[in-house]
């Protein structure tokens, strides 16, 4: 959409363009959304900080460029829960309750 620069107040299109502000009733009517930029690890590692390394991205970009480290976070986390009910309920079998119920 559109954006007003919060410094100069000259306002931009989509792709960055300066264009002409909008009038006051189009104005009044301009929904706001509030960006929040998090520092996104480029290779993954948090505990590598080099700059070129860094990336702000927002929050939508930065789930989305970590999207395979959590459906693997995921998969083990799964497969934990399942080992624990294993170990101490027995065998785990879909739709079948544990021996204690």
């Amino acid at each position: 959409g559109r954006w007003k620069h919060p410094e100069t107040g000259h306002w931009f299109n989509g792709r960055g363009r300066r264009i002409s502000p909008p009038d006051l009733i189009e104005h009044l009517q301009i929904r706001q959304t509030k960006v929040v930029l998090a520092a996104a690890h480029l290779n993954h590692d948090p505990t590598s900080n080099r700059l070129r390394n860094l990336r702000a991205l927002c929050q939508r970009c930065h789930l989305l460029h970590d999207r395979m480290y959590h459906l693997a976070q995921r998969r083990l986390t799964l497969r934990r829960r399942l080992a624990l009910g294993d170990l101490f309920e027995g065998l785990y079998r879909a739709g079948v309750p544990p021996l204690g119920l």
